[in-house]
């Protein structure tokens, strides 16, 4: 469809995501110069309704974006009073001391949030100010000027059948063109996975890599509820399955976030990230929390952990990379916000100069400097060998090396370590089936945990069952051939939402099923298939999930 006529508006800069990185690139950019024009297009039905984070927020990000915040009204309203880190067994659990931990690992100062509530806040702040917001308008192609450079998108297509053809009531969408144009799409974006393979911007950096993140929320006892606690865990159920860990947040209302994050670098495709976490809930500590309360919602998102080494260059012809659409999260501190609120500020300053001197659909190469050498690039520098540790060393040996690590660059600015690379992508981890041994998981029991669908239909997420699947199968002879007999269809059990299956038939090989409906826009298949074969990309606006306090 790329050579359709379509009709086009003109923009100065134009932001594919309302995220914290996006809005915080629109807010920033309408403060500089107000008769900026500014559009953000979100895939999601409305602001927020696909942001789905932790999460406790360190407020820098806002600090320096919108210093009056707080009399603003922002969603910050639970700060962090207690700091807990547990080692997990089967039965039981150790405290590990804070006092050991370096001082970038405390939260004090720090708030338990909604990022979908604080995106929906930021939205109406930027809206003020004069930014257009559209939601519900996909951004399903680049578009690209004769030189090459990236000028604009084309968002808004709507009605194609499921041969991918114009249906009755086709809307071919609109091309918006910029000077500038920012991808802030959040993990493994689909554009931005384009203009990195077209512009080569991961050429001698370490491969990006990932986690899973689920993520539940509770309605608990109130004589259990701690506003303001703060619980993560290490160990038990994973062990040495895999790397990750547990985050639990008392919020207001009595209301936790549950939340479970598992490596996507594991080896054994038996491994079912989803009953890990459920398995988890059944773990004392946290059966006794959650007894007696009522699972409210349920969603799940990639995480970008590759950290300092794995940052692709952002900058290409026209087109800049912001927050998770690089990879910002500080894995040890498990935050990412900050930095993706950092990196829009940035973005927008070195669109604004570019812009008053008259240039356009260039590289800002200033905004890639502040990123590496500004306040995004310190938090995650000193943090760097901590995830390759972990990979390489095992659990308890990267917890001493990656702190005495941290410690070093906190107090030094060095590392004994250098640079530790990551080596593999997490779909090249994966092992064959031939060598690992099946795991049995127990059956949920529908109080603490559940099944995968009945956990999909809280997050409320619904795709138009007429259009084109937007997961795609490079060659549909893959899954079987490759997936079922050599890995044992790994991808029934890392998607997080149950969109695939083999149907076995008798006499013959199964049948690969694609329940697009089901997803929630995660992107796990298309980070951890070893094939590499399968290709998420958007489906028309609006669809997918609706998260409402995520």
């Amino acid at each position: 469809m790329s050579d359709m006529t379509r009709e086009s508006m003109e923009y100065d800069v134009v932001i594919v995501g309302a995220g914290p990185a996006g809005l915080s690139a629109a807010i920033r950019l309408k403060q500089l110069d107000p008769e900026r024009s500014v559009v953000v297009l979100e895939k999601g039905s409305e602001v927020g309704a696909h942001i789905l984070s932790g999460a406790v927020l360190d407020p820098c990000g806002l600090d320096a974006l919108i210093p009056d915040w707080k009399a603003k009204g922002a969603p910050l309203t639970v700060p962090v009073k207690h700091d807990n880190f547990y080692m997990l067994g089967e039965e039981g659990q150790i405290r590990v001391p804070n006092w050991p931990m370096p001082p970038l690992m405390n939260n004090h100062g720090n708030f338990i949030v909604s990022m979908g509530n604080v995106c929906r806040w930021m939205a109406e702040q930027a809206e003020e100010l004069g930014v257009e917001i559209f939601p519900g308008m996909a951004c399903s192609e680049l578009v690209y000027s004769e030189d090459g450079a990236v000028k604009g998108v084309v968002a808004g297509e709507f009605g194609k059948t499921a041969d991918g053809t114009p249906g009755d009531g086709y809307e071919p969408g609109m091309e918006l063109h910029g000077k500038y144009v920012f991808l802030s799409e959040g993990v493994r974006g689909s554009l931005s996975k384009e203009v990195i393979e077209k512009f080569d911007l991961s050429n001698g950096k370490e491969p990006q890599k990932f986690g899973l993140g689920m993520k539940e929320i509770w309605e608990i006892d109130p004589a259990k509820h701690r506003e303001g606690t703060v619980t993560h865990t290490m160990g038990w159920p994973l062990g040495k399955n895999a790397g990750g860990g547990s985050f639990t947040y008392h919020l207001d209302n009595n209301q936790v976030y549950v939340g479970f994050v598992v490596h996507l670098n594991y080896e054994n495709p038996y491994l079912y990230p989803y009953m890990e976490f459920q398995r988890f809930k059944h773990h004392p500590m946290v059966a006794e929390l959650l007894k007696g309360g009522k699972r409210v919602a349920y969603g799940a998102r990639a995480i970008s952990e590759g950290g300092y080494q794995s940052m692709p260059k952002m900058v290409a012809p026209g087109v800049a990379l912001l927050g998770c659409s690089v990879g910002m999260v500080n894995v040890p501190r498990i935050k990412g916000n900050h930095n993706a609120m950092l990196s829009g500020k940035a973005a927008a300053e070195a669109a604004h100069a570019a812009l008053e001197a008259g240039r356009s659909a260039d590289e800002l190469s200033a905004y890639e400097s502040e990123v590496r050498e500004g306040a995004i690039g310190k938090d995650l520098k000193k943090v760097r060998n901590v995830k390759p540790l972990w990979s390489k060393m095992g659990l308890t040996a990267s917890l001493a090396l990656g702190g005495f690590d941290m410690w070093t660059n906190s107090l030094f600015g060095v590392s004994l370590f250098g640079t530790v690379g990551h080596g593999k992508t997490d779909a090249a981890a994966t092992g064959k089936a031939s060598k690992f041994a099946p795991i049995d998981y127990p059956k949920p029991d529908g109080k603490l945990s559940f099944d995968r669908l009945t956990n999909v239909s809280f997050a409320m997420t619904n795709h138009e069952e007429s259009q084109p699947a937007h997961l795609k199968l490079k060659d549909a002879s893959v899954p079987v051939a490759v997936d079922w007999k050599e890995y044992a269809g790994p991808s029934t059990r890392y998607c997080p939402a149950g969109v695939y299956e083999f149907v076995e038939e008798e006499g013959k090989d199964p049948r690969f099923v694609i329940n697009f409906q089901n997803c929630v826009h995660c992107k796990t298949c298309d980070i951890k298939d070893p094939a590499q074969n399968i290709v998420w990309t958007t489906p028309q606006g609006g669809d997918g999930p609706n998260y409402p306090n995520m």
